[in-house]
């Protein structure tokens, strides 16, 4: 029997010759080999972290390289816009608002066809836009519901009870994270810090409802468990919830109860020429 260090030593070994290995049979989008979930179950694939399983692909049959996409006629006038922005040698530049439109056309998330269709026009190969849109995580690469809501995990929004939130929303919707309802209308996921600190706890909401020419992008700070299920049942009936602060005693990022400091003009300097004093 092989002493400790030699045991680990020969898994360290099978585990690089099987990447390697992995690696030497994929066939293109990202390091995996696997093109079903069966074949992924048998080889232990989603026995991953699932921090690495984020860079993986399965080919489905709503998402796979040999589906038939592209840009609708009105979308392909404003990719051109988005290329007349950059040199004509530089047109790979335009790949992250084009990731972002063919998401909003696609119905709040990207399959691999609308990727190839981008590197395409760009002229770049495929893999060079897979890189873009595995990296940045408001990218989805898979179906979200047509309301996307976006909990903040950061630091401020979790002393401030995000995670209270995030419970509330999944328990109401009867899903787990990045699950999407069986009525195709909600998806719960979430984002790193959104910049709004300071009203938090906060979720952002992405509505594909719309397509890409009605899509929009909204805050909702200040949130309590009762108030993000109003929200939900809002969006569900069609209404527009008030962005922004949900707290009736703040006003935008104001204290709550109101300004205590700067209530009126500020006094001007004693001295307004500098070269005369």
């Amino acid at each position: 029997m092989l002493p400790p260090a030699a045991r680990l030593a020969a898994r360290r070994l099978l585990g690089l010759a099987s990447a390697s290995a992995s690696q030497s049979a994929a066939r293109r989008l990202f390091p995996s080999p696997i093109s079903s979930p069966a074949a992924a179950a048998a080889t232990g694939y989603f026995s991953r972290s699932f921090s690495s399983a984020l860079n993986y692909h399965i080919d489905s049959p709503d998402n796979n390289p040999n589906m038939p996409w592209e840009f609708t006629k009105a979308n392909m006038d404003k990719v051109n816009e988005i290329l007349s922005h950059y040199p004509s040698n530089y047109k790979q530049s335009g790949i992250i608002p084009m990731l972002d439109l063919a998401q909003q056309q696609h119905g709040g998330w990207v399959p691999v066809a609308a990727m190839d269709a981008i590197a395409k026009i760009v002229g770049v190969a495929p893999i060079r836009v897979y890189e873009v849109a595995t990296f940045y995580s408001m990218f989805n690469r898979t179906k979200v519901g047509k309301y996307h809501l976006l909990v903040c995990g950061t630091t401020p929004c979790m002393i401030r009870g995000s995670r209270d939130i995030e419970d509330a929303l999944l328990k109401h919707l009867g899903v787990k994270r990045n699950e999407v309802t069986s009525d195709g209308l909600f998806s719960v996921g979430e984002m790193e810090c959104m910049g709004c600190c300071v009203n938090a706890p906060m979720i952002a909401v992405a509505d594909y409802t719309k397509g890409s020419d009605g899509y929009t992008y909204n805050y909702y700070e200040d949130l309590t468990p009762k108030r993000v299920v109003e929200l939900v049942e809002m969006l569900r009936r069609g209404e527009t919830p008030p962005h922004g602060t949900q707290n009736p005693e703040r006003k935008n990022c104001g204290p709550a109860g109101g300004m205590t400091t700067l209530l009126g003009e500020p006094k001007p300097p004693p001295c307004r020429d500098l070269d005369a004093c």
